[in-house]
């Protein structure tokens, strides 16, 4: 049975782009919107330290982690397309197609990473939820 190689020429990495792109700005809305709350947070655990805060501290810490991640990938990924399309320009359309799957292994790894981050978001959420009930 014969196998099928895959067809790719230099428009098939530069399709990624825009969608990287907007992962990217989307990576770096969640990171300037967590260093936002994480100052606030300072703030108020400097005037009133309370036990809520230092978790949230704790899930921030994390998501942090994984926003740098998640960026690196991503960029790399990015990076990984950019030099494809070189190796493509270049001829080496074999390499150029293990380049691409290289590409595309970083940018589900960003979108992993992008999964767990939002877990810990949601369950910094109901922290804050879990305290309101408490309190009602």
């Amino acid at each position: 049975m014969p196998t099928q190689s895959m067809e790719i020429n230099l428009n098939t990495p530069a399709l990624l782009f825009p969608a990287v792109s907007l992962l990217l700005l989307a990576y770096t809305n969640r990171f300037l919107a967590l260093a936002n709350l994480i100052r606030n947070l300072h703030s108020q655990y400097q005037s009133n330290p309370d036990r809520l805060i230092i978790q949230q501290i704790a899930n921030l810490r994390r998501r942090v982690h994984l926003i740098k991640n998640m960026q690196i990938l991503g960029v790399s990924s990015i990076l990984l397309c950019t030099v494809c399309m070189f190796v493509l320009f270049a001829g080496a359309v074999e390499l150029g197609q293990y380049i691409f799957g290289a590409s595309l292994l970083l940018l589900i790894l960003s979108l992993t990473l992008s999964i767990m981050e939002i877990r810990i978001s949601i369950n910094a959420l109901n922290l804050q939820l879990e305290d309101l009930e408490d309190q009602a």
